[in-house]
């Protein structure tokens, strides 16, 4: 497995690039397109070979985007700003769907179930994991994170952040990470809190589930480890380090035999599964990588994969994986 630098974009947004996401091809556009979020409160989307823009920024935000995340159907993404919105908008017109409020600093991450019913947002300062129907884009329930058992108090009540979620891909389990390093799985069927992995002492500040085996999830970590765990078993199976400095973020190939990462140490790492060990690096950037996005399998022409990267420096960055 190796990834070939195909193209950069410098300038891509006016500001840090915090967030990016691949909306999957649909029947009306036979490409699945790269969409990225900055800190110059826009969205771009960007065609999938060449990374040429597709339209103008789409506005909406008051501040910053911090996280994007694409619904499976691929019509529709939503945007989290740290104006504490989540802007749920159609991907092809960049016109608003929905608009979901939070209070202030109680959004961060996002992701929508795998069938696309619901959307899930880690709580931020909530200490929760906030989840919306996607049909009339009510609240369903908010999960509280419950503190790890033997836990020190400490003097922000429940001390808990939730930075990141994701679902497991049939469904059945979601987990989300936190800033001192706690990751909680629950049942996402009866929505009950199941237990902790441990392992971890610093920001969670991504994860991503396998797509072979629904139970494997891998996390970021700021203290420069990727952990692999069982998360029904509430097993750690594997752990991974190379970085130099915090892991921001992660996301796993289509084929679930490598992970890709990116890190404040300015590089984005290739990962083997199966090797437990980074196989490349590559050093596009010149400031921190916040967003590393597989492309999703599917639609016209795909033969190869596709990996995309985003940064504090402006930039976005395309990769062949092979």
């Amino acid at each position: 497995m190796k990834l070939a630098g195909l193209k950069s974009v410098d300038g891509a947004h006016d500001e840090s690039i915090w967030a990016a996401a691949w909306a999957p091809a649909t029947a009306h556009r036979p490409t699945a397109v790269l969409l990225t979020g900055a800190l110059d409160e826009t969205i771009r989307a960007w065609r999938p070979d060449d990374l040429a823009a597709v339209g103008p920024p789409a506005k909406g935000h008051a501040l910053g985007v911090v996280s994007l995340a694409a619904h499976p159907a691929g019509v529709l993404a939503a945007a989290v700003s740290l104006d504490s919105f989540v802007r749920v908008f159609d991907v092809d017109s960049g016109a608003s769907v929905a608009t979901l409020e939070a209070p202030p600093s109680e959004v961060w991450g996002v992701q929508f179930h795998p069938k696309g019913n619901a959307l899930a947002a880690a709580g931020g300062g909530s200490g929760s994991v906030k989840l919306w129907d996607t049909e009339k884009w009510q609240p369903i329930t908010s999960l509280a994170v419950p503190r790890p058992e033997g836990a020190r108090p400490d003097k922000t009540g429940s001390g808990k952040f939730v930075l990141s979620v994701a679902w497991s891909p049939d469904g059945k389990l979601l987990a989300c990470g936190s800033m001192d390093g706690t990751i909680a799985v629950y049942d996402a069927i009866r929505m009950k809190f199941l237990h902790h992995l441990e392992g971890h002492h610093m920001p969670v500040r991504s994860m991503v589930f396998s797509p072979v085996d629904p139970h494997v999830l891998f996390t970021a970590c700021d203290d420069c480890h990727i952990h692999i765990y069982d998360a029904k078993e509430k097993t750690l199976i594997g752990a991974m380090s190379g970085h130099a400095s915090w892991v921001l973020s992660i996301d796993v190939s289509p084929d679930g035999k490598a992970v890709a990462t990116g890190s404040s140490d300015r590089t984005v790492r290739l990962w083997d599964i199966n090797m437990r060990t980074s196989v490349q690096t590559m050093s596009n950037h010149s400031d921190q990588v916040w967003a590393v996005a597989f492309r999703p399998p599917g639609g016209d022409g795909v033969r190869a994969g596709r990996l995309a990267s985003a940064s504090d420096d402006k930039s976005i960055s395309l990769y062949d994986y092979s």
